[in-house]
């Protein structure tokens, strides 16, 4: 792999990463809900799940999906599913406004296991990160080298770029939290994530291998 394909790599994935979609609205929603600690935990979820997914596709997953396309479908239905689950919950979240007319909130809480749960399960059934890691990836590696080492680079470069995205995701989410202070702002943003997280699932129920 020369040193200009590596830089197209980091090109196009920092493109590719930095687009909205389910992980960094899942991000910025748990950072936003319940700080940066849950943040943090749903980060090494989704980065759990795709650091796996590329790991395997270096062992032969692309051919797996081309022989079983099902297999594909299952994971983004199911995937679809799971999204539609977000984001009625998230939709649906009580809200009180605090005795005595103070529009003021407690902070609600959940748990870093939850969170982390969430992410990996949101980032395994993901069809952009499937794509990403079975047709995508592969093609920045020579297969005339040692594909190892260059997986590693490519892999290690990945993690660095995604994980950069999610803190600025996890630190605008962060900015938010204080204006979320309010009910009246609190039932919005719970309806505009939640309803995002549902047309994302319609847009993954339509994604075709």
């Amino acid at each position: 792999m020369s040193l200009q394909t590596w830089w197209l790599f980091v090109l196009m994935t920092f493109v590719v990463s930095g687009t909205p979609g389910p992980n960094m609205l899942l991000v910025l929603s748990h950072s936003a809900r319940f700080g940066l600690r849950s943040a943090m935990a749903t980060m090494g979820g989704c980065m759990t799940s795709l650091l796996a997914m590329m790991s395997i596709s270096a062992a032969g997953l692309g051919a797996l999906l081309q022989m079983f396309p099902a297999v594909f479908d299952t994971l983004r239905l199911a995937g679809a599913a799971y999204l539609v689950y977000l984001g009625v919950k998230s939709w649906r979240a009580p809200v009180h406004d605090q005795p005595q007319g103070t529009p003021k909130l407690s902070v609600p809480t959940m748990k870093p296991a939850a969170s982390f749960r969430q992410g990996m399960l949101v980032a395994a059934s993901n069809p952009k990160a499937i794509l990403f890691a079975v047709a995508f990836l592969p093609q920045f590696i020579n297969p005339e080298r040692a594909q190892l080492p260059q997986f590693a680079i490519l892999l290690a470069t990945f993690a660095v770029i995604e994980t950069s995205w999610y803190v600025v995701y996890a630190v605008s989410g962060k900015r938010l939290s204080v204006y979320l202070q309010r009910a009246n702002v609190l039932r919005v943003f719970n309806r505009v994530t939640g309803g995002a997280f549902i047309g994302f699932a319609a847009l993954m129920a339509t994604v075709k291998d």
